[in-house]
């Protein structure tokens, strides 16, 4: 998900302020960067059912590391406040076990053949990464709006005609950002990409899914590669658009092959995870209005109740990723799913919004699948948002009781389908 609106300037003094600011996070990060990794290749290894009963309930620092101006990544460039390390201390202390950082790169990348990231930059992310791996929760980076048509700049854009370039800038990007982090433990997980499509919200296209296949396939050999950690990394990945249906289904999606992991990982086990987003049904989820303002078996007014998107759509949707992918010993991590404010309209709202996440939380442990909820900071109306992110209060405490009791409460691997599946490729 991404947010393209209301993105103020920068001043030629901000601009000078963000330099020198980036010159002391430059010192800050090659003195405290690197502290508590583990050395290479030498971490617990945990399994599929392992590491998503690890992530526990996650969280999303969204509308921050992927926020732009005029191309160019700025954590405030979306009306956030600069990320400190109390913020992520609040979120550990609500329950979270999970941060996914959503991160931008667009001109923070330099001219080919090196496409080389601006020093400044990558160590803001790895900082901000710090924040959270330093306290013991597992943190997800990935390559967020680079790949959306609608962002000034974005360049990983599938249909284009130029895909050998992209490729290789692609190549050379990962290359960059897995190098950074190769020491650091199982906790970091790295993710391919975000949303990733054509931009038509129908069904997939060629050459344009076998694009997005390559890019998953450079991205888990690249990081791979660079050794250290990264040779036993569980590694995350999309199909279209981390849609459901044409991922899981006979669309185009092609797992990435890991000819070049770690030896030391048991040959019946990958390291490789599914992501994909849920957000159904869009008009309760998503849609700013208030004319759908209320969900599941327990909705009191049919008026104000999607005809469509309930839970039994949700069982069967996460279903389609258990029998896919995770009978494989594949885990899937809804990296994203929520539903926006509408309070405003309907006084009952925070309820559904309540029953609904839920729901994706227990009906995900259910099939074997972490859940990530996606907070953009935005805690009035139409917000996704539970902690404000300057004052640091849980603004939507039903709602995160709610994810927490999602997790405690009903599924379980106790409850998953039973399958003689083997793991393979």
């Amino acid at each position: 998900m991404t947010k393209e609106t209301g993105i103020p300037m920068i001043s030629p003094a901000g601009k000078l302020k963000a330099v020198c600011l980036a010159l002391m996070l430059s010192v800050v990060a090659s003195v405290a960067g690197l502290t508590n990794q583990a050395s290479a290749d030498t971490t617990r290894q945990l399994n599929a059912s392992q590491i998503v009963a690890d992530m526990g309930a996650g969280w999303n620092l969204g509308n921050q590391m992927e926020a732009n101006s005029n191309g160019y990544p700025s954590e405030t460039a979306w009306g956030q406040p600069v990320i400190t390390q109390a913020l992520i201390d609040k979120v550990k202390s609500a329950g979270f076990k999970t941060i996914r950082i959503p991160v931008s790169y667009l001109g923070h990348i330099g001219p080919g053949p090196d496409y080389r990231i601006n020093a400044a930059w990558l160590n803001r992310i790895q900082e901000v990464v710090n924040y959270a791996y330093n306290r013991g929760l597992y943190v997800l980076i990935n390559m967020h709006g680079d790949g959306y048509k609608t962002i000034n700049g974005s360049w990983l854009i599938c249909d284009a005609s130029n895909q050998t370039a992209i490729r290789a800038k692609y190549q050379k990007v990962w290359q960059q950002i897995a190098t950074r982090f190769q020491n650091y433990d199982q906790r970091l997980i790295l993710e391919s990409m975000n949303e990733n499509f054509d931009g038509q919200f129908g069904r997939p296209t060629q050459p344009c899914y076998s694009n997005i296949n390559s890019y998953n396939q450079i991205f888990v050999d690249t990081v791979r590669r660079t050794g250290g950690n990264n040779a036993s990394r569980w590694l995350l990945v999309p199909g279209w658009n981390t849609n459901i249906d044409y991922t899981a289904g006979n669309y185009g999606f092609v797992l990435p092959t890991d000819q070049y992991r770690s030896p030391s990982i048991p040959s019946n086990e990958q390291r490789i995870m599914i992501s994909v987003h849920y957000y159904d049904p869009w008009d309760f989820a998503g849609a700013e209005s208030g004319t759908i303002t209320q969900w599941g078996r327990a909705a009191t007014n049919p008026s104000k109740t999607s005809t469509w998107g309930q839970e039994d759509h949700l069982d069967a949707q996460l279903k389609k990723m258990y029998d896919k992918f995770v009978v494989r010993g594949y885990p899937v991590v809804v990296g994203e799913y929520g539903a926006i404010d509408k309070s405003s309209f309907d006084s009952a709202n925070p309820r559904y919004r309540a029953d609904y996440v839920r729901a994706v939380v227990s009906t995900a442990k259910k099939y074997g699948a972490a859940t990530v909820y996606w907070d953009n900071g935005a805690t009035g109306r139409y917000g996704f948002g539970l902690i404000n992110r300057r004052t640091l209060a849980v603004s939507h405490q039903g709602v995160l009781n709610a994810i927490m009791s999602g997790l405690g409460g009903g599924g379980g691997n106790r409850d998953l389908p039973t399958s003689t599946h083997t793991y393979d490729e």
